[in-house]
């Protein structure tokens, strides 16, 4: 059997290290395998401190115990979210549970100084783990993250985080730590007091020598942060976060993070009740359908970060071409990634508005003044384009026109070296049309970023059969170099994201025609669980590109129709959205202006069934024409590139789910009632197996 647990001692002052390195994954998980091993391991370290002989070649007394992960990088992402299957019934999962309040209570009740030492993620189970040691030391290196991400799997901390994280922490910045599933920096986690020290990578192990020498009292809430947790102010602090967090998603759809709010109003009292409720509540949350499809989109994810291949070269030098807002976002995203990049444009004012986004974006995400200098030294200004003879990959985000992108490629291709990757950030426009004038089409790929390109994880890597399949690679290793999502999908109009997309927004455009209130547009797509509404999305993608988009993607959607009036009047009048102040919602500091739907309005019954059911038609028609390999890889592109419900597990699985025949059905009664706008595909006609191989 694998070794996932080593014991060393040190010869001279007794103090223990407890390594973990899981070799079968690339980060270390608290799997079954870990958690009975890491029994065993604490079987011998109390042996050795009854004994007084330690676990080893040598014989002095353990007198420390240091926690550490073999990895280079990396403590303990957490647990292993493909096990959690294995719990099929609650019992099963509160035995599991309990079994894990254990052992991190023996941790805890060792009679010798413990202490986590820390580099790299710390997620989950793994910050449970720290926790329950009486130290905490932190790498200072920016890949160091610390967080509570169970809420985004439909669940709250369940290995005794709960107490934990408000023993140390007060009950309000514990349960904003828990409820956001936030991660924070090693200095943000510091401030916080959730570790004890942050120190330089080199430092580390004199620092942990140091700090359990010294053994002063572990960390906790101060008397005024332990205040909330006291019963005459618990109610009414719970009540308070309740609506705050009603106001960011519904009950209903997440159940999670209400569920967490219940379960320290009524067990914050004790360590005990806490323990038992995490055992009571997380397996039921944990067997719930949210869960269950929230669990779906994190294995799609994996996949997603899977298909680069990690022997391919990511790029090192980016030229980009276009300092327009994809453009400029772009380059600045790479650069805080730490790729050097020269950002072109013939307007220097053009070029000087994207280096000032650039440097905001810098000290938003770094906050370092050291580590902005650096991020602002690699984004260089290169009107001339002098970067393009030493650059690996250029970026086009040009305006979206198809001769404006074919006379840049075919003057960029005589610059480049030979091995340079070339892309477009087009966003319709097929790879066929830009590469009619390259000597070279295979070295052609289309990087699609999402806006805004900061919080989008999706990019589209778009290929064609005349594309070489080491530059798709190539590709999806450059996305994954910026922390981004790949997705191969093969060229055609709009490829994924925008043909889905289209036919939605275009359906709202049409409700709205129909004398629907923006109000009631937007309310039905979020109660089905979208995050905003199709119209408050048009507005900040900008009418202007959903108009080109349309223009474009009109006749060849399932439905073709033509691009509504209503948007080309609103683009001609300057109402671009969120980015010129006014579009469908009037902006003011860049929020809009909601309005509430008007007093005794009554939107039609299936007005959301309108709006979904033309993406999730559409999302048929992509699958049948092989837009993208398989079903999965659809659910992924969908969810991560628009936002789709995520606790419906992916527009295809939620098809499946409500049943194929049923569903096609209802798109059949919608066809009778409101005309050819919803028209089935042709896919439809296949049986679910044929169409949809099951959603794994």
């Amino acid at each position: 059997m694998k070794t996932l647990w080593t014991i060393e001692q040190d010869a001279t002052d007794g103090f223990c290290r407890l390594g973990i390195d899981d070799a079968s994954h690339g980060v270390n998980l608290l799997s079954i395998a870990a958690l009975d091993e890491l029994d065993t391991r604490l079987d011998e370290i109390e042996s050795a401190l009854e004994t007084g002989i330690a676990p080893g070649p040598h014989s002095h007394p353990i007198t420390g115990l240091i926690i550490h992960s073999r990895k280079p990088k990396g403590f303990i992402a957490g647990a292993d979210v493909g096990e959690f299957e294995q719990l099929t019934d609650p019992a099963a999962a509160e035995r599991h549970i309990r079994r894990v309040h254990a052992l991190l209570a023996r941790i805890e009740a060792l009679p010798i100084p413990t202490l986590a030492l820390i580099h790299g993620v710390c997620l989950g189970g793994g910050l449970e783990l720290a926790l329950a040691c009486r130290y905490r030391i932190a790498s200072d290196d920016p890949a160091t993250k610390l967080g509570f991400p169970e809420v985004r799997l439909g669940i709250f901390p369940g290995y005794g985080g709960t107490w934990r994280a408000i023993r140390t922490l007060g009950p309000v910045a514990a349960m904003q730590a828990m409820l956001t599933g936030k991660t924070y920096s090693a200095r943000q986690a510091g401030k916080m007091g959730l570790v004890d020290r942050v120190l330089p990578q080199r430092q580390l192990d004199a620092g942990a020598r140091e700090l359990i020498r010294a053994a002063p009292l572990p960390s906790r809430a101060n008397f005024s942060q332990r205040l909330p947790n006291l019963p005459p102010l618990r109610g009414w602090v719970a009540r308070r976060i309740t609506r705050r967090t009603a106001a960011k998603v519904r009950q209903e759809h997440y159940p999670a993070p209400f569920a967490l709010i219940e379960h320290w109003r009524d067990n914050g009292a004790s360590a005990r009740g806490l323990l038992d409720g995490e055992a009571r509540r997380v397996p039921e949350l944990l067997l719930g359908e949210t869960s269950t499809n929230l669990r779906r989109i994190f294995h799609l994810q994996e996949r997603l970060k899977a298909l680069s291949d990690a022997e391919v070269p990511r790029p090192q030098r980016v030229h980009v071409v276009g300092a327009g807002v994809m453009g400029g976002d772009i380059a600045a995203w790479c650069a805080l990634n730490a790729l050097t990049v020269t950002l072109q444009d013939l307007s220097l004012d053009q070029i000087g508005r994207a280096m000032a986004r650039a440097h905001r974006l810098f000290e938003q995400r770094l906050r370092d003044p050291r580590l902005v200098r650096e991020a602002w030294d690699r984004l260089i200004p290169d009107p001339d384009g002098a970067g393009l003879r030493r650059t690996d990959l250029v970026i086009e985000a040009v305006a979206e026109q198809a001769q404006i992108k074919q006379r840049l490629f075919a003057e960029i291709e005589t610059r480049v070296p030979a091995h340079a990757l070339l892309a477009t950030n087009t966003s319709s426009i097929p790879l066929e049309r830009i590469g009619e004038g390259l000597r070279d089409p295979g070295r052609l790929v289309g990087l699609h970023f999402f806006n805004p390109v900061a919080r989008m994880q999706l990019v589209e890597v778009v290929h064609r059969t005349s594309t070489r399949p080491e530059s798709l690679r190539r590709g999806l290793a450059a996305v994954r170099a910026l922390d981004r999502l790949p997705l191969p999908v093969r060229s055609s109009p709009g490829f994924l994201v925008n043909r889905v997309l289209m036919p939605y927004l275009l359906e709202a455009v049409d409700l709205l025609d129909e004398g629907v209130s923006i109000a009631a547009i937007d309310e039905a797509a979020i109660g089905y669980g979208m995050p905003m509404g199709p119209l408050a999305l048009a507005d900040t993608v900008g009418l202007d590109i959903c108009l080109a988009v349309a223009d474009t993607l009109g006749p060849a959607l399932t439905a073709p129709e033509e691009t509504p009036e209503r948007l080309r009047r609103m683009v001609a009048g300057g109402q671009l959205g969120k980015k010129s102040g006014r579009g469908f919602y009037r902006y003011r500091d860049g929020q809009a202006m909601r309005e509430s739907i008007p007093h005794g309005d009554r939107p039609p019954q299936d007005l959301a069934e309108r709006l979904i059911f033309r993406l999730l038609n559409e999302c048929v028609a992509c699958l049948r024409e092989g837009v993208v390999e398989d079903p999965d890889l659809l659910d992924a592109g969908v969810v991560f590139g628009t936002g789709f419900a995520p606790h419906r597990g992916g527009p295809l699985h939620d098809i499946a789910q409500g049943g194929w025949d049923r569903m096609r059905e209802r798109l059949d009664a919608l066809q009778r009632d409101h005309g050819r706008h919803f028209r089935p595909d042709r896919g439809w006609q296949l049986t679910p197996a044929g169409l949809y191989r099951g959603g794994h």
